[in-house]
């Protein structure tokens, strides 16, 4: 995907999970909010990395330095600059996102954990996009007054085969064969729509 089909999110900060006991809730939204209204995505992460998240945003200085200021050290050190973060992927309830670094001459990209790319990119001031997939599939509408309205939900029929083939088979791990039976039908009515059935 281009980066011009990317949205830009900001960091709005760290709270207390109310999913996942012992566990934070990294709050992102997209950068063109305004006061009134956004689009947020609520990620869950770890305590040590909600620290580290926390001791940026709150500019504190640790006594010895952090895994990701460590990581920063290097980057200026061997002459790597991180370009973006995106989070590309939401799978199983898990985000995925990619490091995307240049030394000048070669650009890479490195797969990360979400938690992990959005501290190393607050310290490098790195933008931090995901897909417009990402964004549909996890966010929420925030407004000042209060009306919170969920994006609405992807309907199965409006999915590419791929992804209901990936979806029909999770559905049958589980043994949960009506859903599975559900999905089959739609994968069956597309395939044969797109072999020029009726």
């Amino acid at each position: 995907m281009n980066k011009e089909d990317l949205i830009e999110l900001k960091v709005l900060g760290i709270t207390r999970s109310e999913v996942q006991a012992g566990a934070y809730a990294l709050l992102l939204e997209n950068a063109d909010s305004t006061p009134d209204e956004a689009r947020r995505i609520p990620i869950v992460v770890g305590a040590a990395e909600a620290q580290s998240i926390a001791v940026h945003l709150e500019q504190v200085m640790p006594s010895r330095p952090l895994t990701h200021d460590l990581f920063v050290s290097l980057f200026h050190v061997y002459g790597i600059q991180l370009q973006y973060v995106t989070i590309y992927s939401f799978k199983d309830g898990v985000f995925a996102a990619m490091l995307h670094l240049t030394d000048g001459k070669t650009q890479v990209e490195i797969d990360s954990r979400t938690s992990d790319a959005i501290a190393i990119a607050l310290r490098t001031s790195a933008p931090i996009y995901t897909t417009p997939e990402v964004m549909q599939l996890t966010s929420y509408e925030w407004r000042r007054d209060g009306e919170y309205k969920p994006q609405k939900p992807v309907r199965l029929e409006d999915l590419p085969v791929e992804k209901l083939e990936r979806r029909m088979q999770q559905y049958v791990d589980k043994e949960e064969y009506e859903k599975a039976a559900r999905v089959k039908k739609i994968i069956a009515q597309k395939t044969n729509t797109a072999q020029g059935g009726e």
